[in-house]
């Protein structure tokens, strides 16, 4: 694992460790070419520069994101504010994560991207790029 990202997860709270150090696990594994850092903060991880899924601690719990998680037709997955393609779910507890959603929707966020790496370039619009 990248070693920033153990460092942000060493850093939680015990349970909260669990929780980043499975989804960590998990996403390393369903994204195993994929790029991953901390960027703004939290780690991300990104399909040929485009971020694609990412976890951070927020007042609800762990957030799981997936950037272009709108599209992917999955209830568990809420949508943003509307603006963007992102959605995500929290968990309070390792048990809350289901290893074959997850599964599932690492592989739907390699399926269904928008191109947020050139979002800036594109004056905040979105592209689908598959």
């Amino acid at each position: 694992m990248n070693e920033d990202i153990q460092a942000y997860n060493n850093s939680q709270a015990d349970h909260e460790k669990a929780i980043c150090d499975r989804l960590a696990a998990e996403i390393s594994k369903g994204l195993s070419h994929a790029e991953n850092k901390i960027w703004h903060a939290h780690p991300v991880w990104f399909l040929d520069g485009n971020p694609t899924v990412g976890y951070s601690k927020q007042k609800a719990g762990i957030r799981l994101m997936f950037w272009s998680g709108a599209d992917f037709g999955e209830d568990k997955l809420k949508p943003g504010t509307g603006k963007f393609k992102d959605a995500s779910v929290f968990f309070t507890s390792i048990d809350q994560i289901d290893a074959k959603d997850l599964k599932r929707w690492l592989q739907k966020s390699v399926d269904i991207q928008w191109d947020y790496k050139n979002i800036v370039k594109r004056k905040g619009k979105l592209e689908r790029l598959k």
